[in-house]
């Protein structure tokens, strides 16, 4: 080039140069970006290659890598065998031998429960009733002839009260010394009162022993389930719920039962407490009553005791 060239100044490229260089610039871009693993794309395998061939004879299976389907799930361990009805009967239908046992021994602890309470209650209304009756008549009369002539006919311990007050004047009717009388005969009624008591008292002692022992019944039930739900999760190698929800679900059966059986138990035999406490304070005023009679015709002399000797035969007719 000469010097004459160099002193040129720069001029732009002509169009078909730089048209040129545009080209080249756009091609060479994505082969720079795309690097080495873009220049060689895999060659997809062609029909008749060896993948396709029959495997050798002796050799395993292949093994298919094909993808499961979408909406399958993997089986859970012991699920044919879990109820699907986790209702109190199907709990009580598939629940263990002992667990069944438990469960029927409460369920009749709690039959005898609410027989004793129908039972008791209305001999207790009756027993009231008649004792509060022949008190107001007791209260009316002025001698143990006229007690007996009014209230010795009718049932109760009212009566049982007077007949004993007039059969003990009779054996002491010899007898000078009028307090000593007067201590048999109360002793006597005190006598007819315990009976009393403890007749009434019959058939609540079934109450206490089923409220204080079905709780730990039901919890010795509620413990064998647990125990074979554990044994079930042992022998299923698994730890789901599913499998132990049963077992659990029966043991907790079993508890509530004890409950419903104890619960009622409890608190009928409290309210019979009450019920005879405030029938013995009856039974004490009526002996209170009778007492009274006695004293009153003691001090009336032999006479009246004469007449209430001749009322008691013809009141027991």
């Amino acid at each position: 080039m000469t010097e004459r060239e160099t002193d040129r100044p720069w001029r732009p490229l002509r169009g078909g140069m730089a048209l040129r260089l545009l080209l080249a610039t756009s091609i060479a871009a994505p082969l720079a970006l795309g690097g080495p693993a873009g220049a060689q794309a895999p060659a997809a395998p062609q029909a008749g290659t060896a993948t396709d061939a029959a495997p050798a004879p002796g050799a395993p299976p292949p093994v298919s890598l094909a993808p499961a389907p979408a909406g399958s799930q993997p089986a859970v361990i012991g699920a044919v065998h879990l109820p699907r009805d986790l209702s109190p009967w199907s709990m009580f239908a598939s629940a263990d031998i002992v667990v069944k046992t438990v469960m029927i021994g409460l369920a009749f602890a709690s039959v005898v429960t609410w027989t004793v309470w129908l039972a008791k209650s209305i001999e207790l209304l009756l027993a009231r009733r008649r004792v509060r009756v022949a008190l107001e008549a007791i209260g009316e009369e002025r001698s143990l002839a006229a007690a007996t002539a009014r209230v010795g006919a009718r049932r109760g311990i009212a009566a049982s009260f007077l007949a004993a007050a007039a059969h003990e004047l009779e054996l002491s009717s010899d007898a000078a010394a009028r307090e000593g009388i007067k201590e048999r005969v109360a002793s006597r009624l005190a006598r007819l009162e315990a009976a009393a008591a403890r007749d009434m008292n019959k058939g609540t002692g079934v109450l206490a022993t089923i409220g204080s022992t079905a709780p730990f019944v039901g919890l010795f039930g509620t413990v064998w389930g647990i125990m074979n739900s554990f044994i079930g999760i042992s022998k299923a190698q698994t730890t789901n719920l599913a499998v132990v929800a049963p077992g659990i679900a029966e043991a907790l059966l079993a508890t509530a039962i004890g409950l419903f059986a104890a619960i009622p138990a409890v608190i009928i035999y409290n309210q019979f407490a009450r019920w005879i406490g405030g029938y013995r304070g009856l039974l004490g005023d009526a002996s209170a009553e009778v007492l009274r009679l006695v004293s009153r015709d003691l001090d009336r002399g032999i006479a009246a005791v004469g007449a209430a000797k001749r009322e008691l035969p013809r009141a027991a007719e």
